[in-house]
């Protein structure tokens, strides 16, 4: 456990300096960071009277959680093609808290994402909508964490496979759909489900890795083509997916690394999404997930030196932007103060949280907590957002199962 938060007057020194610039962003930016620091002085004042302060809101968090596997407010209408989405949300928070289904909820879910399978392979936005790369990284990874026999069974692995390679370009980028966007979420979400399901095959990604490289910006991050912006979140797809395709070494390292410490956000803690915009809470996991990654790749370097006992940012000073400028006090948690709750930002900001709480290397493995004890959540996987176990007991289940590469392919 550690709570060695940093005090309100040194991060009065590190407000945002207009240099007598007043414009829209800057406004912006300054009125969120009184809102943060209302907050940090508000939890600093009070760190006497309670030990341990900040406590993660566990059992309402897991209430509100609950609640939305069985009704969504009319607000979620508009959500209607994303319900793997929304469930994939909810599940991987309820499993980052600890919370287990009952064995009919699970039956429940897995009936439904059998519902959303398309004939041709894939999943859909619901039952009876078009597949889409997007809801079936949902759908598999929600599968993959309900982790029943039922479960597993479900996605047609030999569908799938000619599903994904229909969207297969030949520079080596995917839609996102039959005739649909191209954009680098369509190769991570590819990537995922092939690895996770053992449909993974060489051809299937042949030129992938060429055009994912092709994507980073001369800022260091990825953008979502090739020319784009880089964007956190895109960053997280693109980085993650080299790691699958174990060409990691194509990309620029060293410019990534700076690129992301860079979007750590110096008074509020958390990350920007990207160059000069404001922090969010779900950048907690696209930015932070990205460090495991990074810290993988420079351990194996015989010329890099990199910390044995922490990831390349500042874990403590996210935990204390997540635990105290991001929960609701009825459950739940935000983009950032004077946002609402909601299931997605629920998810990364967990998902963020437990990858500053879990250091682990083939040399080490260490947690550190900040707060109450009780905040300790359990570790996600820093490529597929579904905790460790999950992962490793879907792809030992798949890996017995042979390699799916059907006979008629558009190769």
């Amino acid at each position: 456990m550690t709570d060695e938060r940093r005090k309100h007057s040194q991060l009065l020194l590190e407000t945002f300096k207009e240099e007598s610039e007043h414009t829209a962003t800057s406004v912006e930016q300054k009125n969120v960071e009184q809102l943060c620091l209302r907050l940090f002085e508000n939890a600093e004042s009070h760190a006497e009277e309670v030990d341990n302060l900040p406590v993660l809101n566990r059992p309402k968090t897991i209430n509100f959680l609950k609640r939305g596997l069985k009704n969504l407010s009319e607000g979620y209408e508009c959500l209607d093609a994303s319900r793997p989405w929304i469930i994939y949300w909810i599940l991987h928070s309820l499993e980052l808290l600890g919370e287990e289904l009952t064995p009919s909820e699970k039956r429940g879910i897995t009936n439904f994402f059998a519902r959303c399978q398309s004939p041709d392979g894939g999943f859909g936005g619901g039952p009876g909508q078009l597949a889409h790369l997007a809801p079936t990284y949902a759908a598999v990874n929600s599968l993959m964490i309900i982790g029943t026999a039922e479960a597993y069974q479900v996605p047609d692995r030999s569908k799938l496979w000619s599903w994904i390679d229909k969207l297969r370009c030949p520079d080596g980028s995917f839609r996102m759909h039959v005739d649909g966007e191209i954009d680098i979420r369509g190769v991570y979400c590819a990537l995922s489900v092939a690895t996770l399901t053992n449909i993974y095959s060489s051809d299937l990604f042949l030129n992938t890795a060429e055009w994912l490289v092709r994507c980073q910006t001369y800022e260091g991050g990825f953008g979502g083509t090739p020319g784009m912006e880089a964007h956190g979140g895109y960053t997280f797809c693109g980085f993650a997916a080299l790691m699958m395709l174990g060409k990691e070494k194509l990309c620029d390292v060293d410019n990534l690394l700076l690129w992301a410490v860079n979007k750590q956000m110096r008074l509020e803690g958390g990350f920007q999404g990207r160059t000069n915009k404001l922090v969010d809470g779900c950048y907690s996991f696209w930015q932070g997930g990205v460090f495991p990654l990074i810290h993988s790749v420079l351990s194996k370097s015989t010329s890099e030196q990199v910390p044995e006992d922490h990831w390349l940012f500042s874990s403590q000073s996210l935990q204390e932007y997540l635990l105290i400028c991001c929960q609701d006090h009825r459950g739940g948690l935000l983009d950032k103060p004077g946002k609402s709750r909601d299931f997605y930002h629920t998810c990364y900001t967990l998902s963020g949280l437990s990858v500053c709480q879990h250091f682990r290397t083939n040399l080490s493995n260490k947690t550190s907590v900040f707060g109450d004890p009780s905040n300790e959540l359990r570790e996600t996987h820093p490529i597929f957002n579904i905790c460790v176990e999950a992962a490793q007991r879907a792809i030992e289940h798949f890996s017995k199962l042979p390699t799916v590469k059907p006979q008629n392919n558009n190769l």
